[in-house]
């Protein structure tokens, strides 16, 4: 068993240079029945746009603040401890910032056995410990909770999470042995494993209170004074706790191990064994079934020291840098005083790419959406589906009916060209073939206003050739979603040598106000994330057509960590489309880039690959099969072989397209492939990955990074 008080934490002093402290001021507050509680309040001066933060300094205050107290509560001055937050949030967690500073394995596990050490304070007070969770609550910040003896939630609070596997690391301040002995396993895995690696899902307090992380919830109209209130029926009994979840014997001994069992089964299935935090989490949530909490959380702070010292999570990191502070002030993106307002919005095409477009517009923007098609059918269809979805969303409770019937009023389609005439932005999803498009842009371009600007879905085609037929070219913008729409947080905004300022402002400005994050990106082929999905599906592709085996070929891939094989990849974008992508950057770069004519006779089929159940592809259809005899070699190559071949074309392709200056750093390319290709966040996108590797030494003799981002080591 550690004695955390034996520790000596010094050098844990270099982290604490820089640190923006949380201080833990305390009153006294007599409540209704006479007793006096001692409130704490997590405060780190500043407003809600730098949320509290736990660092080293910040935890050793609140250490000496609960120390005061304890003799306080032995003498009987105070009959209880709580511990609230500054307004709307309690704790955003760990202070992260410095977290390069540590230096070595030991001083990471003295990050882990600080956090021990102090929170396991709540619980040695001698009086009850409450946590009134006022606001936000990650990570560290809703362990603080955990470690306190009863607990009441916000009921607007804006998130509550343990996030840390989404980072690489694990929830190493009690997280993971409190919480499944709290609500139990299955819940326990929805919060520490499955939420985090479902694009980092939080709770809302609702749903935390219906697990039993919270014993009440209240209204943020009298919050502090409703837990008070609460607090004290405790202390006097008049108020019982009833915890439904928590696990009995039966649940260890039988439920606990199923459930981990089929979490680790879903796990390989979905994510394969590369990260390596989720298995780590699973093991602690599999042993806190048994054993003393301060076993429990001993073997927290070796998996933390463990974690935090490696790869993946030194490129989590820089990818969530990435997320948080470059994805939020796009490089190269004009003034946005030079935006045009966007009043109403018109879409081309009443397809389903163009009804996802309508919905997205529509719900965002609040403004009227037009739509249009070939004939009133295809209209009609359109705004058909676009309404049952607006109804879906509001069965689901995420629209109330006003909201519904007036965005219902907003979306209108039409044959008539004409009634785009005042469309301040109008944007096409028609068939991806450069005529066609210049079409519909000279037909619509005749009615629109001169200032009116024109956006493109194209996911490969040149821009500049779209708009080379405009009266007005300068509009014409690149305005590429990933699918699905509605999921997808990055839009590619593609700048051609004509695209005016305004175009472009007006462009970056639309996507904010879609919820998007807005990458630059010149007009080249593919531009970023299809160039380079499209290297690693040629490369697949490549593999396959020399003679290896289709399951040999996906394997190949696993060490990239990728959140789908190849294969799996390419059936959820669609055969034709990855045809239609393979073809145009193999014309652009015929010796990069590899395409092969049965892409298309495999397009026409309704199935080229069998999967199980869990979607892991398990071999080619029957038709496939046919297609494909006769088509393929006898030269297979191995596992290694195709590996090396695609992580040394990716760090080939990036360095030309920074030298092409497609975008301005590596930085966007990774932070497009992270949002637009779901790449993984311990890789870091993909050029930390290749730095790693060896690749990008290989094939430019440098790297991508100076220094190359890795763990601290030993």
């Amino acid at each position: 068993m550690t004695n955390y008080d034996e520790i000596d934490f010094s050098p844990l002093d270099a982290l604490a240079d820089g640190e923006v402290v949380t201080h833990s001021p305390v009153r006294d507050v007599r409540l209704p029945s006479g007793k006096v509680l001692a409130l704490i309040t997590l405060d780190n001066g500043r407003d809600h746009n730098r949320p509290n933060t736990l660092g080293p300094t910040t935890l050793t205050e609140l250490a000496a603040t609960l120390d005061g107290l304890k003799p306080r509560a032995a003498a009987g001055e105070i009959q209880a401890v709580a511990i609230t937050g500054k307004q709307y949030i309690l704790a955003a967690g760990a202070d992260l910032s410095d977290i390069s500073k540590v230096g070595s394995k030991d001083n990471a596990r003295l990050i882990a056995q600080l956090g021990h050490k102090v929170f396991g304070k709540l619980g040695e007070l001698g009086v009850p410990a409450f946590a009134f969770v006022n606001g936000l609550a990650l990570g560290g910040g809703l362990e603080i909770a955990l470690n306190s003896t009863y607990r009441t939630v916000d009921a607007s609070a804006a998130a509550v999470a343990l996030p840390e596997v989404f980072l690489g690391i694990i929830p190493g301040w009690g997280g993971a042995y409190l919480l499944p002995n709290l609500i139990g396993i299955e819940n326990a895995l929805e919060v520490v494993v499955s939420n985090p690696l479902k694009q980092n899902r939080m709770l809302k307090p609702q749903q935390a209170y219906d697990y039993g992380i919270f014993d009440a919830i209240f209204p943020a109209a009298n919050y502090l004074e409703d837990s008070l209130r609460w607090a004290d029926g405790v202390l006097g009994g008049s108020i019982k706790v009833v915890r439904k979840n928590e696990p009995g014997k039966i649940e260890r001994l039988t439920k606990w191990p199923i459930a981990i069992k089929v979490a680790r089964g879903m796990l390989e299935s979905r994510i394969g064994t590369v990260p390596k935090s989720p298995y780590a989490a699973l093991e602690l949530l599999d042993k806190a079934k048994g054993g003393t909490k301060a076993e429990g959380f001993a073997r927290e702070d070796e998996a933390l020291a463990e974690l935090v010292t490696g790869d993946q999570f030194a490129a989590s990191m820089y990818a969530f840098d990435l997320v948080q502070k470059r994805a939020k002030r796009p490089v190269g993106a004009p003034d946005k005083e030079l935006a045009k307002k966007v009043t109403k919005v018109g879409i081309i095409g009443a397809g389903l790419m163009a009804s996802q477009f309508a919905l997205l517009f529509v719900r965002k923007l609040q403004v009227p959406v037009l739509i249009t098609d070939l004939d009133q059918a295809r209209v009609d269809k359109g705004i058909a589906y676009i309404h049952e979805e607006i109804g879906k969303l509001e069965a689901k409770g995420r629209l109330d009916g006003d909201t519904a019937n007036k965005l219902r009023a907003l979306v209108t389609g039409t044959t008539d060209k004409s009634l785009y005439a005042d469309c301040d932005f109008v944007i096409e999803a028609v068939f991806e073939e450069v005529g066609v498009k210049q079409q519909v842009f000279g037909e619509i371009e005749q009615f629109i206003a001169e200032d009116a600007i024109l956006a493109t879905n194209t996911s490969s085609l040149s821009v500049e050739e779209i708009g080379a037929k405009l009266a007005h070219p300068g509009r014409l913008v690149g305005f590429h979603f990933f699918n699905p729409v509605a999921v997808m947080p990055l839009i590619e905004i593609v700048k051609t040598p004509h695209t005016t300022d305004a175009a472009l402002s007006t462009a970056f400005v639309v996507a904010k106000g879609l919820g998007k994050n807005a990458v630059l990106t010149a007009d080249a082929p593919g531009f970023v994330v299809n160039r380079l999905l499209a290297k690693v599906m040629g490369e697949a592709a490549r593999a396959v057509y020399e003679g290896t085996p289709l399951l040999t070929v996906e394997k190949a891939f696993a060490p990239i960590g990728l959140p789908m094989t190849p294969f799996a990849l390419i059936d959820l974008v669609g055969w034709k489309v990855a045809a239609h992508v393979q073809d145009t950057m193999a014309h652009a770069f015929p010796d990069r880039f590899y395409a092969n004519e049965n892409f298309h006779r495999l397009a026409e089929l309704p199935e080229v690959v069998e999967k199980d159940k869990s979607g892991r592809v398990t071999g080619w259809s029957k038709a496939a099969s046919t297609v494909l005899k006769g088509a393929v070699g006898h030269a297979p190559a191995g596992e290694d072989e195709i590996l090396r071949r695609v992580q040394d074309g990716l760090a080939q392709e990036i360095k030309l397209m920074l030298d092409e200056g497609v975008v301005p750093e590596v930085e966007d390319i990774d932070l497009c492939l992270i949002l637009g290709a779901a790449w993984p966040f311990i890789d870091g996108g993909a050029s930390p990955y290749l730095d790693r590797e060896g690749a990008s030494e290989r094939v430019f003799g440098d790297t991508f990074h100076h220094p190359v981002i890795r763990g601290i080591g030993g």
